[in-house]
């Protein structure tokens, strides 16, 4: 029998994943989910022919030059912006990934990031919390409506039309804007419109498009002002999507009502205008944050490197073009 292949895991996984991929390969994994430099990686990766990386690790040509035996890549998320696929496709290693798992959760997500914003639920309780709450009173934190609002949706596909058909309970119109018409509209009960349009007629923007240098930067200074001044705008796509200082700015001036986002540009980093922006809602990057679904992301990601050495197609494999 011969030897098992090397694989390194940038990040703590649940145990059970860790039992079966300790049952085919070496492992060398950071369980202690100690702060990895590029260099501690650089190093870690040189005699490894598999690694198990996250959205937040770069998988760039200074990684793979550093890595002269890895064969594949997988990725535990659905994102794969953080990987040179050209370099990958050059070496001739293969990539995974894991879409579909997360749907529910993160579609779950984007409605509760865009309930907080519009109602303003983060602002009202710290306001509650720092003892101001002395009387009730008519005007007091006075949010936007869902009910029979307007949803528009940038970003059509799987989360997309999860969070579209969420909206029938709130019976609210769907707009949506997509590189191409959707061919489950009808279903999910959404209206195509160019994405203009969408801005300026939305009552509540939800962001589920994939990062590219061709999606950076979607929302800008420019399309903030399209926006009603009584919008709310929620980002759980990638960070870089959204001009994060542009969008302090606009929350500040009164251009947009309200924001939810779960992912920034430069993560973990944070635009420090966007902590004292009012009528924003900030959390760290949790929007698949269910057991299922982390469970089942880590699965995926190992089922992929299994079956790349087993000699099967694998279950999530990257097109590199």
């Amino acid at each position: 029998m011969g030897a098992r292949p090397k694989l390194l895991i940038t990040r703590r996984i649940f145990p059970e994943v860790l039992e079966r991929l300790d049952a085919n390969f070496d492992i060398v994994s950071n369980q202690a989910d100690d702060e990895w430099s590029a260099a501690d990686l650089l190093a870690r990766v040189a005699d490894r022919d598999a690694l198990f990386v996250v959205a937040s690790d770069r998988v760039d040509r200074a990684l793979l030059d550093a890595a002269p035996k890895l064969r594949v890549v997988s990725t535990g998320s659905v994102g794969y912006n953080h990987i040179d696929l050209a370099a990958c496709k050059a070496r001739g290693i293969a990539v995974g990934n894991t879409p579909e798992v997360l749907t529910e959760a993160t579609a779950d997500m984007a409605w509760t990031l865009l309930m907080a914003a519009a109602r303003r639920v983060s602002e009202s309780e710290r306001w509650l919390r720092d003892g101001q709450w002395k009387r009730w009173a008519f005007d007091q934190f006075l949010g936007a409506d869902l009910f029979r609002s307007t949803l528009g949706i940038i970003g059509m596909g799987r989360i997309g039309s999860a969070v579209a058909r969420r909206a029938r309970g709130f019976e609210m119109t769907v707009l949506y804007s997509n590189r191409s018409r959707a061919a489950n509209e009808a279903e999910v009960g959404a209206q195509y419109v160019e994405r203009d349009e969408l801005l300026a007629r939305a009552d509540h923007v939800v962001l589920v498009l994939p990062y590219s240098q061709a999606t950076h930067h979607t929302i800008g200074e420019r399309e903030l002002s399209l926006m009603k001044p009584t919008a709310t705008l929620v980002n759980i796509a990638r960070g870089g999507i959204v001009d994060d200082a542009a969008l302090a700015r606009a929350l500040k001036a009164g251009r947009i009502a309200a924001a939810g986002l779960d992912v920034y540009e430069n993560e973990p980093a944070l635009n420090p205008e966007l902590l004292d922006a009012p009528g924003v809602v900030l959390t760290p990057h949790i929007g698949s944050a269910t057991r299922s679904s982390r469970v089942g992301m880590a699965m995926l990601a190992a089922d992929n490197l299994i079956a790349f050495f087993e000699g099967r197609p694998m279950p999530a494999q990257v097109p590199l073009g």
